[in-house]
C-alpha cells in the first residue's frame, strides 16, 4: 500500500473551511472534513521524526535543526525527536522515550568508563577467545568477529562480541565462559545504576 497524499485532502479541508466562513456548508461535510484532517495531521506528524534522523544522518547538528523545528535550544530540538520518534522498547509516551533515551545514554557512559579502565584485562580475554581451537562454525565466525574488534581502538567495542561468544562456549571451556558471564552481569549492573542514579540526581 502506498501513502496516500495529502494534498488532496488538504485541498478539500481548506474548501469546507471556506464554505464555513460563507455559513453555507452541511454538518456532515464538516465533520469529514475534520476527520480528513485529523489524518493528514497524523500523517505529517509522522514525517517530522523521520526529516529529523534524515537530517542528523546528513550531519546536522542539534543547534542547527534547532529554528527549522521551532524550539530555543539543541537540547529542546533532541527532546522534540525523542518526543516524536515511535519506540522500539515499548514506552508509550514522549517522555518515557526521552527518560528511556538518557538512561541509556548514562548506561553507556558508565561502561564505557569501567572498559577503559579494565582495557587490559577485557583485550586479554577476547584475545584468548578468539584463538581457541576445535570451535563449531557458529563459535568460530563469533570468535572472529571478537578477533576483529581487536583491531579497534575503542575497547567498548569488543563487549558485544564477547557477550555473544559467551552462547557458543562449551563445556570444555567453563571457566572463560564464567569470566565473560561476570563481565556481561557487571555491565548490566553499571547500565542499571547509572540509570538509577541519573533519575535521582537533582536536577
Amino acid at each position: 500500500m502506498t501513502e496516500a497524499d495529502p494534498t488532496r485532502a488538504v485541498r478539500g479541508v481548506h474548501e469546507v473551511v471556506l464554505a464555513a466562513r460563507r455559513g453555507d456548508v452541511p454538518s456532515d461535510q464538516v465533520l469529514a472534513a475534520l476527520a480528513a484532517l485529523r489524518s493528514v495531521r497524523d500523517q505529517l506528524g509522522g514525517w517530522e521524526p523521520e526529516l529529523i534522523a534524515a537530517a542528523r544522518a546528513g550531519g546536522a547538528s542539534w543547534a542547527a535543526l534547532a529554528p527549522a523545528l521551532g524550539v530555543a535550544s539543541r537540547q529542546a530540538a533532541e527532546r522534540r525527536f525523542l518526543r516524536l520518534r515511535p519506540s522500539t522498547t515499548g514506552e508509550t509516551t514522549g517522555e518515557a522515550r526521552v527518560d528511556a533515551e538518557r538512561d541509556r545514554r548514562a548506561g553507556d557512559r558508565a561502561v564505557a568508563d569501567w572498559a577503559r579502565r579494565n582495557s587490559a584485562v577485557l583485550r586479554q580475554l577476547a584475545g584468548q577467545v578468539s584463538a581457541l581451537d576445535g570451535l563449531d562454525a557458529a563459535a568460530r565466525e563469533s570468535a572472529d568477529r571478537l578477533g576483529a574488534a581487536l583491531g579497534d581502538d575503542d575497547v567498548t567495542t569488543l563487549l558485544p562480541p564477547l557477550d555473544a561468544v559467551r552462547a557458543h562456549l562449551t563445556d570444555a571451556h567453563a571457566t572463560l565462559a564464567d569470566r565473560l558471564g561476570a563481565i556481561s552481569e557487571h555491565t548490566d549492573q553499571l547500565r542499571r545504576e547509572a540509570a538509577g542514579n541519573r533519575r535521582t540526581r537533582p536536577s
